[in-house]
């Protein structure tokens, strides 16, 4: 297994993005802490977790809360001696199928500052704690737009691009610690509801004809693909990666 005798947080891991990693890092030998905001559906996964014979502890934790964030991390660190892993999977609520021009500046700001915020005070907080063992994987995900001149979208893509440029610069402060990170860039996952709510955002604009279509392999990736690929990057086997932004998209764009 990729991931024996790992410790893997997953902030948002009651949404279909985090629930999916947290499955895949359980799947791989990974004991999983799931954090979010609401306990009944972290509680859903942590059993679909259990029944498939993994382990999975639950906790509610509003990653804008600095000192709540540092409290859930401190608590994991005493139960299990160490964190190897981080994966953020936390949504932006972000506004999207209005042009910017007639987009209020709130509408705008809300998912970069939310972005920002929750993926600040997570990773310098879990950085700490890795800094201290001398190892770790950081991880998270993003979107095309980040790379991408994509109409409609509000602030989505700014914050897209605002989380990688500070995963460039924690890359570049962390690595002589041990400490890996990794961005999974991904096209969106068709059987996501936050793809099929975005789809009917944008269904009277011309932004995403034939979605999926025009990418190399003719279709989207499914979020268990996605999954899949952040278990590997979070394992030994990707260790010479760091800084990286990994390329989940079916070929929506190539680099």
């Amino acid at each position: 297994m990729l991931l024996e005798n790992k410790n893997a947080v997953v902030y948002g891991g009651g949404g279909a993005v985090g629930s999916a990693v947290a499955k895949a890092f359980a799947r791989e030998g990974a004991k999983v802490f799931l954090a979010g905001r609401t306990l009944t559906t972290l509680e859903s996964v942590a059993a679909d977790i259990s029944r498939a014979g993994g382990t999975a502890d639950v906790a509610t934790v509003n990653a804008l809360d600095g000192q709540a964030v540092e409290q859930h991390l401190a608590a994991v660190a005493r139960k299990c001696g160490r964190i190897d892993i981080l994966f953020n999977a936390m949504g932006m609520e972000d506004v999207q199928g209005t042009p910017l021009v007639d987009m209020s500046l709130d509408d705008f700001m809300h998912p970069i500052m939310t972005a920002a915020q929750t993926h600040f005070l997570t990773a310098r907080a879990v950085a700490r704690r890795m800094q201290k063992q001398r190892s770790g994987v950081i991880m998270t995900i993003t979107a095309g737009p980040a790379r991408e001149a994509t109409a409609n979208i509000g602030g989505f893509g700014a914050a897209c691009e605002a989380v990688e440029g500070l995963w460039r610069n924690l890359a570049a402060e962390l690595g002589s610690f041990g400490i890996r990170l990794i961005c999974i860039r991904s096209a969106g996952s068709p059987d996501t509801p936050a793809i099929q709510a975005m789809l009917g955002d944008h269904a009277d604009a011309e932004t995403f004809p034939g979605f999926g279509h025009g990418t190399l392999l003719r279709r989207l990736p499914l979020v268990g693909e996605v999954a899949d690929v952040a278990a590997m990057m979070a394992s030994d086997r990707a260790s010479a990666l760091t800084g990286s932004y990994i390329n989940v998209t079916c070929g929506s764009h190539v680099e």
